[in-house]
Parts: C-alpha cells; sequence; structure tokens
C-alpha cells in the first residue's frame, strides 16, 4: 500500500536538552521556568505537579507545534534554607546542596520532566551581577541573639505572627496566612539554634531594594502583562484586571535584600562610599534565586541574553504554586524594571493550588505523602504517575491526594477508556489483517465533515481537537487532558456504532477497512495529543 504523505509536518519531536536551542526573530520562540525547588529537602507530589510537569507538558506542546522551546529549571541552594537543614544534618552548605541536587534531579527524570538543562543556583554565572540604581543604604533594627552573638537572619527566627498570630511564623514569611514578614515583626522571637536564647533588636546596615520607587512603573507593567499574556487568576490581580495584592494597595515598602549568612552571593561593589557596611552580608535568597532563571540559563548557552534580552521575539512562561506568586509577578519584575536593561519579562504566569494528601498536608517529619524516590518504589510506571497528577492538577482550587482515586483513574479511564480503544483497534487489525492497516478508499488529507457515513463521528472529533488546541494555547493543563480523553471515548463510541467485528467484515469489507482505517488515524492522533502528558 502506498503511504501518503503530508509534507510540513513535523514527525520527530526534538529530546529536549540536546542542542542549544535559540530564538529566531520572527518566529514563535517559547521560554518556559518552573519555580526553582529549594535544596534543602526532597521533592513531594504536590512540589512535582505545581511546577515542574505542569511546565514539562506545556514544554513538550509546544516542541510537538515546532516551536523553538527553552526549558529552564534548578535548584534554589543559597540562604537560610539550606544553612538551617546543613545545620540539622551536621554537614556544610554545599555539601547539603550536592546531596538534594542529586536528589532533585533523579526525581524529575525518573518522571520524564524535560528541562533543556536543570541546573543550580550556586554557580559562577550566578554571582556575576550587574548593579542596580534602586538598592539604597538604610540602618535599621535586626533579630540579634544575646546567646549566639550574631545579627540572626530571617530563618534562624520564629514568633508569632504580627498578622494572624500563627505562632510558627518564619522570620521572612507566615505559613499560616502565607504573608510575607520581616523577622524584626514577629511577637516572642526565639532563635532557632537555640530557643533559650534571648532575642532582642540591635541596629544594623543593609541594603534596601526601593520597591516604592518603581511601583508606578510596575503597576503599569502588570496591568498590561497581564492583558497579553492572558495570565491565570491569582493573588496579584483579577480577572477583571483589578490589582488586588494587599501589598500594592497599601503601597510597596523599601525591602531588604542583604542579610547576615555566610553562604549566599556576595554583596557585589556598587562603586559607593558606604560599600565597606555590606562586608560579610550576602544578598537575600529572593533576590537572587530569581536571578537563577537566567544565570541557569547562562550555563545552558553563552548567547543566554537572545533569550533574557529580546522581549519582541520571546515569550515568558513561569510555572509555580501559588505561594511564589509574589516573588513572580511583583518581586522580579520590579527588579527587571529596576535595572534598566532590555528584559524578557512575563508574558504568561500559571499557577497552582495546593495538592493536599489523604486529607492533610504532605509532611516528610509525620512520613505523610509520596516523596521524591517514593513513587519509583511504588512499582506504578511514571506515565501513570504523570497522569493521575495532571488529571488532578489542582487549577482552581486546592485538590486531595487519595489512593483509591489513584487506582480509580488508571482502571477507570486511562485502561478502559483510552487503553481499550487503542487495544480494540489494533488487536482488530493484528488478528483479522495480519497487522497491516487495510487500504480505506479515503482521499489523502482531512476527513470530510459532509462524508456520508461518518459526519458526526469526523465533526466531534474536529470540535475536540480545537477545545483541546485552546485549552493548551491558554495554558489549561487539566482541560486539556480532558479533551484527550473525550476523544478517545469518542473513538470507542465510534467502533461501537460503526459494529466493528468478523460479521462486518464478512458482509461488508470495504466499510470494515474503512472503520478500521480511520480508527487507526484516530490512534496516530490520539498519540500526538497525549504526548505532552505522557512521552
Amino acid at each position: 500500500m502506498a503511504r501518503k504523505v503530508v509534507e510540513n509536518v513535523l514527525r520527530v519531536i526534538p529530546d529536549p536538552g540536546q542542542s542549544a536551542v535559540l530564538p529566531k526573530d520572527g518566529e514563535t520562540n517559547i521560554l518556559i521556568t518552573s519555580a526553582l525547588p529549594y535544596c534543602n529537602n526532597v521533592p513531594h507530589l504536590g512540589n512535582i505537579i505545581g511546577s515542574v510537569l505542569s511546565a514539562d507538558v506545556f514544554s513538550r506542546y509546544n516542541r510537538a507545534r515546532n516551536r523553538r522551546t527553552l526549558y529552564i529549571c534548578g535548584t534554589d541552594e543559597y540562604g537560610t534554607a539550606s544553612e538551617t537543614a546543613a545545620l540539622k544534618e551536621g554537614v556544610t552548605p554545599r555539601e547539603l546542596c550536592d546531596k538534594y541536587h542529586a536528589v532533585h534531579k533523579e526525581t524529575y527524570e525518573w518522571f520524564d520532566i524535560g528541562f533543556d538543562l536543570f541546573g543550580r543556583t550556586s554557580t559562577p554565572y550566578h554571582t556575576d551581577l550587574g548593579k542596580n540604581g534602586y538598592l539604597e543604604k538604610q540602618v535599621k533594627d535586626q533579630t540579634y541573639c544575646e546567646g549566639c552573638s550574631k545579627f540572626l537572619a530571617d530563618r534562624y527566627v520564629e514568633g508569632i505572627c504580627p498578622y494572624c498570630n500563627f505562632p510558627d511564623a518564619r522570620g521572612d514569611q507566615c505559613d499560616g496566612c502565607s504573608r510575607t514578614l520581616d523577622a524584626i515583626d514577629l511577637k516572642e522571637p526565639r532563635c532557632l539554634l537555640d530557643k533559650s536564647h534571648k532575642v532582642v533588636a540591635r541596629s544594623s546596615s543593609h541594603m534596601y531594594f526601593k520597591l516604592d520607587a518603581i511601583q508606578p512603573r510596575l503597576e503599569e507593567w502588570i496591568k498590561e502583562s497581564y492583558r497579553k499574556g492572558k495570565w491565570s487568576p491569582n493573588a496579584t490581580i483579577n480577572t477583571d484586571g483589578e490589582l488586588v495584592d494587599a501589598r500594592l494597595k497599601g503601597g510597596l515598602r523599601p525591602t531588604p535584600v542583604t542579610r547576615d549568612l555566610t553562604w549566599g552571593v556576595p554583596i557585589p561593589s556598587l562603586g559607593r562610599e558606604d560599600d565597606n557596611e555590606m562586608e560579610g552580608k550576602v544578598l537575600y535568597v529572593w533576590f537572587d534565586a530569581v536571578i537563577g532563571y537566567p544565570s541557569i540559563t547562562a550555563n545552558y548557552t553563552p548567547e543566554w541574553q537572545r533569550w533574557w534580552h529580546n522581549p519582541d521575539n520571546v515569550k515568558l512562561y513561569q510555572f509555580m504554586g501559588k505561594d511564589n506568586v509574589y516573588f513572580h509577578t511583583i518581586y522580579f519584575p520590579a527588579m527587571l524594571l529596576a535595572d534598566g536593561r532590555n528584559w524578557t519579562t512575563l508574558h504568561h504566569v500559571s499557577t497552582t493550588e495546593y495538592l493536599n494528601y489523604e486529607g492533610g498536608k504532605f509532611s516528610k517529619s509525620k512520613n505523610r505523602g509520596v516523596f521524591g524516590p517514593a513513587a519509583k518504589e511504588t512499582g506504578i510506571p511514571a506515565s501513570v504517575w504523570r497522569y493521575y497528577l495532571l488529571a488532578t492538577r489542582p487549577e482552581t482550587q486546592d485538590a486531595m491526594f487519595s489512593w483509591a482515586d489513584c487506582i480509580a483513574a488508571n482502571n477507570n479511564v486511562l485502561l478502559n477508556n483510552f487503553g481499550n480503544f487503542v487495544n480494540r483497534a489494533l488487536k482488530f487489525v493484528s488478528s483479522q489483517y495480519n497487522g497491516v492497516i487495510p487500504e480505506s478508499g479515503d482521499e489523502a488529507g482531512p476527513l470530510s465533515p459532509n462524508d456520508p457515513l461518518d459526519s458526526e463521528f469526523i465533526t466531534e472529533v474536529n470540535s475536540l481537537l480545537k477545545e483541546y488546541v485552546d485549552a493548551l494555547e491558554s495554558v489549561k493543563i487539566r482541560l486539556g487532558l480532558q479533551s484527550v480523553m473525550l476523544i478517545s471515548n469518542r473513538g470507542n463510541g465510534y467502533l461501537q456504532s460503526a459494529g466493528l467485528n468478523k460479521a462486518l467484515m464478512a458482509e461488508n469489507p470495504k466499510r470494515c477497512a474503512q472503520v478500521v482505517s480511520r480508527a487507526v488515524n484516530l490512534i496516530y492522533t490520539l498519540s500526538a495529543l497525549i504526548y505532552p502528558y505522557m512521552p
């Protein structure tokens, strides 16, 4: 049988990371990042679906559309989170980060996450930071531990949240109300190293980022980017395009960007008289972490600026959980605007709510949840894990992982729907046509919606295909997967209504060949549609 080949169709999708991908003017160039995971623990399923897996689906979809696509991520290694974890494990911060970077990398590789580069922030490129005209020195009270005889960086301090009275708020953020904090504002502060030590306020010099000065430009940028990129609903701006973040509405304030730590990016010389006052201090982890996106890209290609200084030709999509929205829609964009260079800024932000576990939050200390390598140890294939996590992706509200739902999703949908259609059609080809797809009699090219026998089937599948493309173009990952399953379900219905069996083959061989050929072509289509989800 002669093969009917459609020209200019991408038949082999390039694997991520195989060669340096660079944007090309006049084409669609997609730059994708997922939130950099802290390098102080093992990732759990909520971390995976919240950013890296969702971004991977969108990356693979764009590659399949033959778009120049770069997907960057890596471990966020500096700051108090790593220092405190290293203290607990009795190792150096570098040893801790080496250990957990390997754990993260191995976990994501098993889940088939296709980064072009999964890097890390503790590289020479990362410390090569430029000057910023929106930095100023301020002398303010900071938390000081009299027992340790040193200033305490934010995560070395815990206390009562001044806003919601959560008893174990960290010095940088409250897990009770999710607000960002200044450690000095905590009530009844206590030292993480020794809770019996007395924590007091003492004045210290730190560098501050003048968020208040950049706010007017920032608000204009947020509204414009939201409109152009069709952001998913989040805590910064609502569906009506109104700014709703409490910090924006109350007026942004200068925020400290230096910390009294040893593990971090040293303060770069700003060529000012007070540079010596910053000796021994490092950059605040969030000020340096978001620079990780371009610095990891610089480790991927020396021509990194073609991605990051190219807003006219590159669209930046960023994936994260809802707790990271402030830093990616306000803090990071403000840094780029203040820097003054022609940065590629956020086009679309895709956020998720939280994935909880069997009625509660994931907790490593309480052994509640599935963490990192444990997913592999269950014996469940990575593709099945990907399917279930993406089918339950918490796009609009918190979702709950349960083993019963996971088993039901695999058996009732993946096997009974998708698998049944593929198996039934291909098994018939194998047993009745010796594995050779019969000649259908159809003309080359798309099937006509006016087909005398299958017009309804063709019209419905084409409609579902449009829904799939619209969903993925809008970064509605879960909705796209639902469309795939509806198409396979329609395939099952087609085989049933057409009466595919040995009797049809004997009584009307021409129609039987047509049904088989169209079913196999739908399977080919489904293989392309499901690829981003289950590569």
